[in-house]
């Protein structure tokens, strides 16, 4: 099963950018999908955005437009690029393949002024 490093996460002010990384220690090429999820406090963990095998994207209503996922299989990663971040966006974010259950220990995402 492939493990998952998430990275990139911090203190933004609203407006600004970060980008998340997700280094797996098996090559991504051959999972079906990768997502990226995110958890706000005291609410359930959603799915923030989506990038099949092929390439086919999907994006939560609330990020379209903002958010870019991207993945590199030469390096085992996927990136989620944020932009025009916002309050409600803070979350911690968690990466893994769809079809899998392990998760990894997220990275926090604040915007605040």
């Amino acid at each position: 099963q492939v493990q998952v490093v998430e990275s990139g996460g911090g203190l933004v002010q609203p407006g600004g950018s970060l980008r998340l990384s997700c280094a797996a220690s098996g090559r991504i090429s051959v999972i079906y999908a990768m997502g990226w999820y995110r958890q706000a406090p005291g609410k359930q963990r959603d799915l923030v955005a989506s990038i099949t095998r092929g390439n086919n994207i999907h994006y939560a209503q609330s990020v379209e437009g903002r958010f870019t996922i991207s993945r590199d299989n030469n390096k085992n990663t996927m990136y989620l690029q944020m932009n025009n971040l916002k309050s409600e966006n803070t979350a911690v974010y968690y990466c893994k393949p769809t079809l899998s259950d392990a998760w990894g220990q997220g990275t926090q995402v604040t915007v605040s002024s």
